[in-house]
């Protein structure tokens, strides 16, 4: 690998392909209000924003630990498999998830909870897949044996 190609080539950011997705459901929403109704919707969706970002939190902590990059267009220098990587490969990928999912919570908006597949869908295959592809065949038979025992999301 050179040094230009020593990335995963993910399509986007991942937390701005949240964001954008959020945003995108904040503006629909002011169009077309649709309400989860629940008044304990926004205590909820505050209570999954923070395990989110206790998840996102330690996650990047191990990264920085295992002194690898935590930015994905810059080149993985180890395999992580401390703190929350020994019970989920992706664990910055699964508190962003959270974090939306608790954000679209405490806003009281369905259509945050509608886009949430798409942006799945888009993480999985622009996302977690190529880095899953560059992994592999940077690291080998290393990230083979970590991905045999630990689940990619949960």
């Amino acid at each position: 690998m050179t040094a230009t190609t020593d990335t995963p080539g993910v399509i986007a950011p991942p937390p701005l392909l949240y964001a954008g997705a959020l945003a995108a459901a904040l503006v629909v929403h002011w169009v077309w209000p649709l309400r989860i109704l629940d008044t304990m919707t926004p205590w909820l969706g505050l209570a999954v924003l923070a395990f989110g970002l206790a998840i996102a939190i330690a996650g990047r902590r191990a990264m920085r630990a295992a002194a690898t990059n935590v930015n994905p267009y810059r080149p993985s220098t180890a395999i992580v498999s401390s703190g929350p990587f020994r019970f989920t490969r992706n664990p910055l990928y699964v508190g962003l998830t959270l974090l939306y999912v608790g954000l679209t919570l405490a806003f009281n908006t369905w259509w945050g909870l509608i886009l949430l597949p798409a942006i799945l869908v888009v993480m999985h295959f622009g996302v977690v897949l190529r880095e899953e592809r560059y992994l592999e065949m940077k690291f080998g038979e290393r990230y083979r044996q970590y991905r045999s025992t630990v689940r990619r999301y949960f």
